[in-house]
């Protein structure tokens, strides 16, 4: 999309990571990194510090990453640890303490390394959130986590502190959804990329509410432009679902080759797509705010969950909302819960709703492109024939 806005957006990363700098050394504003959604960063946002996510998208360092972990691991963790000890993620850098999550074996067996080069806190991470049990046990890791983080911090977490971040958190999910719902229209009004650069950038914000403001600016230049007939791709475009694993800057291959191919990425069923963005917390509830955070995280619908019926219950609804001709899930190599899950995700999709499905399990590199190339023009010509 051709937008001084969008290219404001767009250029984010790189201005948040000045202003950062800037307000660490002149402001002594402190950087909590995060490796997962299950973070609650309202705690951290609560705490007076800036929360980054430091998840790596890139191949880049995988190479040097190899060196100390196993080759045939996530690209996720390994481009993660990369970037870490090869020091070239700059919100890495900044950060002065990082949160990680026991979510996968890999990601907690790859911090007990990565915590030599930072102060980190790792949060056990209940996964069977329908036991009685698992809610008791995430709340009091989220208690823990609250001191931990004052003590690093140097200052008080008040409820009243964590009731702004969530109307905060609060926000900045409705204005993503709203973004993402532009894609309700048929034909779509915003590409996959465009979604997915938009998105992104959210991750490094420093000043979230300006964030925030640009997005919702710019979700209402692309309505006005569509009363002017601006879309994106025509009404008989395939309109595809992104399921599974996170997808950034740098691991946007799938993406990109749909849209190369002639189908719109309409939405993303991912952590860090609308389906990221589908949890709030009511702000009437007077309930102990941790215990809401609790509450909140406990229920997201990731596939290291199990059962995960709620992330099956969020595709079906979203498949009907966004119009969807096929669905594409994406799982990166050697991410088992994502590739088992994968069964679940094709049964309702083929079986139950009748619509055309593609289980690709790939990584971070180009060499597959071609042969993915070939298998994803194979799928769009399965929904729109020549």
């Amino acid at each position: 999309m051709n937008s001084s806005l969008m290219e404001q957006i767009t250029a984010g990363r790189e201005m948040n990571l000045m202003e950062i700098k800037q307000r660490k050394e002149n402001e002594g504003q402190s950087v909590v990194g995060m490796y997962c959604g299950f973070c609650p960063r309202e705690l951290i946002l609560a705490g007076g510090a800036i929360p980054v996510m430091l998840c790596g998208t890139s191949d880049q360092p995988i190479a040097s990453a190899e060196q100390d972990l196993p080759r045939n691991l996530c690209p996720l963790i390994k481009s993660s640890y990369g970037f870490a000890i090869t020091d070239t993620c700059p919100f890495f850098h900044f950060s002065d303490l990082v949160i990680g999550e026991t979510t996968c074996d890999g990601k907690k067996k790859m911090f007990e390394i990565l915590q030599q080069k930072k102060p980190m806190h790792i949060m056990q991470l209940p996964k069977m959130p329908e036991r009685p049990s698992s809610l008791t046990m995430w709340y009091s890791e989220i208690v823990l986590l609250r001191e931990v983080l004052q003590e690093h911090l140097g200052t008080t977490i008040t409820d009243e502190a964590i009731l702004e971040a969530i109307h905060l958190t609060n926000e900045e999910a409705r204005t993503l959804r709203e973004l993402y719902e532009l894609n309700f229209n048929r034909p779509a009004l915003i590409s996959g990329l465009d979604l997915l650069n938009v998105s992104f950038q959210t991750m490094f914000a420093a000043d979230r509410w300006k964030t925030m403001g640009q997005i919702q600016q710019l979700t209402t230049e692309i309505r006005d432009k569509a009363l002017s007939g601006y879309h994106v791709g025509n009404t008989d475009s395939p309109r595809i679902l992104l399921a599974g694993c996170p997808v950034g800057l740098g691991s946007e291959k799938v993406v990109a080759l749909v849209e190369e191919l002639g189908g719109i990425v309409v939405t993303m069923q991912n952590c860090n797509g609308y389906g990221g963005n589908l949890l709030y917390i009511d702000e009437e509830d007077t309930r102990d705010p941790i215990l809401l955070l609790a509450e909140k995280y406990l229920s997201i619908p990731c596939s290291i969950m199990s059962p995960n019926p709620e992330r099956l219950r969020i595709l079906k609804e979203m498949i009907f909302d966004f119009q969807i001709d096929g669905v594409i899930d994406l799982s990166w190599q050697a991410c088992h819960t994502f590739n088992v899950e994968s069964y679940h995700i094709e049964r309702l999709v083929k079986d139950q709703l009748e619509l055309p499905f593609l289980h690709i399990e790939t990584d971070y590199s180009i060499s597959d492109r071609e042969s993915l190339k070939v298998r994803i023009e194979a799928f769009l010509e399965m929904i729109n024939p020549a």
